[in-house]
């Protein structure tokens, strides 16, 4: 499973990935996956918009390093763009309760940042 991160300002970081977060997909970027969650300088949008599959294990590999950066006092959004099946899995697990879902990339960088 790719991962790619790009550092929007001194802020904001996205980290994007790409394929299935399946226990396979979320062994294989687990620890990047981590390691880009771990700034506290930088808040994270995690980009799930090319994301074809979403196990449960990825969702809990997303909400530790959300919760890891909620308490660094750091913050990480959601955004799913115009990826519905992904969006819906986020939904019925009521994980966009828990952190921000957002299909708008603009609006979910400015929520990260807020």
């Amino acid at each position: 499973m790719p991962i790619e991160h790009i550092d929007v300002s001194d802020h904001l970081r996205r980290v994007s990935l790409t394929g299935r977060l399946d226990i396979a997909g979320t062994e294989a970027i687990s620890l990047q996956f981590s390691a880009l969650a771990a700034s506290a300088q930088r808040r994270m949008v995690a980009d799930l918009s090319a994301v074809d599959f979403l196990a449960s294990i990825g969702i809990r590999a997303i909400v530790a390093n959300a919760r890891a950066m909620q308490q660094r006092g750091s913050r990480m959004v959601l955004f799913v763009g115009d990826n519905a099946a992904v969006a819906k899995t986020l939904e019925t697990t009521g994980i966009d309760t828990v952190i921000p879902m957002f299909t708008d990339l603009s609006a979910a960088e400015q929520a990260a940042l807020a």
